[in-house]
C-alpha cells in the first residue's frame, strides 16, 4: 500500500453508457465520471491473435483512494491510454485504498 504522497499519476474514471440507435441496437460510449490521483503500475504483457492481426494485452494495477463506485467494465484514461477495469478490491480491508486490476489491448499488426 502506498503512502498518500505515492499517488502521483492523474487518471480519469470513465463509465460505459449505452444510447439507443434509431435503426435499433445501441451505441456504446464512455462518459467521464471524475479525475483522480492514483498509482499506475504495469505488471505484465502477452501477445495474442485478435481477428486477423496481432495484439498485445498489457496488465496494469491502478491503486487509488477507496471508492465504492468503481466496478468491472469501467475504464481509466491514463496518458491517452484506456485501461479497462477487470476487478476492484479493498487492499487493506480498512477502506483506505482500492486496487484495480486493469487490461489494455493494442493491435500491433
Amino acid at each position: 500500500m502506498p503512502p498518500i504522497g505515492g499517488l502521483t499519476d492523474r487518471v480519469q474514471l470513465q463509465r460505459r453508457d449505452l444510447a439507443p440507435e434509431t435503426e435499433g441496437g445501441h451505441v456504446a460510449s464512455f462518459m467521464p465520471i471524475v479525475t483522480l490521483w492514483a498509482r499506475v503500475t504495469a505488471i505484465g504483457a502477452r501477445e495474442a491473435q485478435l481477428a486477423d492481426g496481432r495484439s498485445v494485452s498489457i496488465s496494469h494495477t491502478v491503486v487509488l483512494r477507496h471508492r465504492t463506485d468503481v466496478r468491472a467494465g469501467d475504464r481509466f484514461l491514463y496518458r491517452g491510454r484506456h485501461l479497462y477495469v477487470v476487478s476492484a478490491e479493498d487492499l487493506s480491508g480498512r477502506k483506505r485504498f482500492l486496487g484495480c486490476r486493469c487490461a489494455e489491448t493494442m493491435v500491433v499488426g
